[in-house]
């Protein structure tokens, strides 16, 4: 029933007029009650022909489909079948995952340095607070310190001979103050008794003689002058550079000395506590630290015995160099011995900046 009804269907003339109307079609009430069925209980597909030749065309054309053998796909299957094409379309294509974001990239970078920041807020927070206790209780008297006796007295000499020799050069530089103020003095006073004597016949033979002698005094002074100034310098180097020095080193071992009190206090303190799981990680975790801060305290404690050492040996050669420069520049000089006190210069490798002299260039200091 469905081939007739699909061949005649398939050879049916549909006339059309001249102006494109397909006009009014005969009814056929067998022909519609066939299409109904067919659409209620659809065509049966292995007994559908297919007409090769077109409408209208012979029986030698039309081949049953029911020859036609080949595979019996179910749709799921095809549906796993194109998902699969699909899939190995795109790793053909070089397709790759996507990609974070930069943005993203930025935040979790932000995001570690907060960390970071915030692990090292909280140990400076942790040092302060173990320090600050172990300061109060060694103020207080109720807790230990770790006492180097030789170390100690050294350091104190160093403190109580740097005070004295900051005391020297302040009344060093006061001498050079006021010795240079008595220079220019005499210079003026030699310049007034040459004008006198000019304008003074009378008495030129004894305002030349003053001038001449007031000259020589502020010559000499100006040679003093170089020598003091050369003395207050190198006490200066040794007071405010070598000593200071030193006594940052001292003060960095001071600081290592009371961190490790502070971590051995707290050593001590977890160690007479309950060995439960918690108290043995934090007994761990306090060994390892007081262990860091013993071993800063040690190396701290050998560097400052070593530049106390090489200070002492220091100030001895400065001291007595400069010493002796300053006891001869100030007796040549009130002796009125030029020669000696140029000698003292020379023998220092002292040089003296004559006051007119204009500043050597660039590539004369070379």
């Amino acid at each position: 029933m469905t081939d007739g009804l699909m061949s005649k269907a398939a050879t049916m003339e549909i006339p059309i007029n001249g102006t494109g109307d397909t006009g009014s079609l005969p009814e056929d009430d067998g022909l519609e009650q066939d299409l109904q069925q067919v659409m209620v209980s659809g065509p049966n597909l292995n007994e559908t022909s297919i007409v090769s030749g077109g409408y209208g065309g012979t029986a030698e054309g039309i081949i049953p489909t029911s020859s036609v053998k080949g595979p019996s796909i179910s749709p799921s299957e095809s549906a796993a079948s194109r998902i699969a094409s699909q899939a190995d379309a795109s790793a053909g294509s070089g397709l790759h995952p996507p990609h974070p974001s930069p943005l993203a990239a930025g935040d979790e970078a932000t995001r570690g340095i907060a960390v970071e920041k915030f692990d090292i807020v909280k140990k400076w927070g942790i040092n302060t607070y173990k320090c600050t206790k172990q300061l109060i209780s060694e103020r207080f008297g109720r807790g230990s310190r770790t006492v180097d006796l030789e170390l100690e007295t050294q350091i104190e000499l160093l403190r109580d001979t740097k005070r004295k020799y900051e005391c020297v050069l302040q009344l060093a530089r006061a001498l050079t103050h006021h010795f240079y103020s008595l220079v220019q003095t005499q210079h003026a006073l030699g310049d007034a008794f040459s004008d006198l004597s000019q304008k003074s016949p009378e008495l030129q033979e004894e305002f030349g003689c003053n001038a001449e002698t007031q000259k020589l005094l502020c010559k000499n002074g100006e040679t003093l002058l170089g020598a003091v100034n050369f003395f207050v310098s190198s006490i200066n180097t040794l007071v405010n550079k070598t000593m200071e020095d030193t006594l940052m080193t001292v003060k960095q071992y001071e600081t290592a000395r009371l961190e490790y009190d502070a971590y051995r206090t707290d050593l001590e303190e977890l160690s007479m506590g309950p060995r439960d799981a918690s108290t043995l990680c934090r007994l761990e975790a306090a060994q390892s630290h007081f262990q860091s801060h013993k071993g800063k305290y040690e190396k701290l404690r050998a560097d400052v015995a070593v530049k106390l050492k090489f200070l002492e040996e220091n100030k001895i050669k400065v001291m007595h160099k400069q010493l002796l420069l300053f006891h001869n520049a100030v007796s040549a000089y009130f002796a009125g011995n030029q020669q000696q006190l140029a000698q003292t210069l020379r023998q220092f490798n002292i040089q003296l900046k004559t006051p007119g002299a204009e500043k050597p260039s660039w590539l004369e200091e070379q």
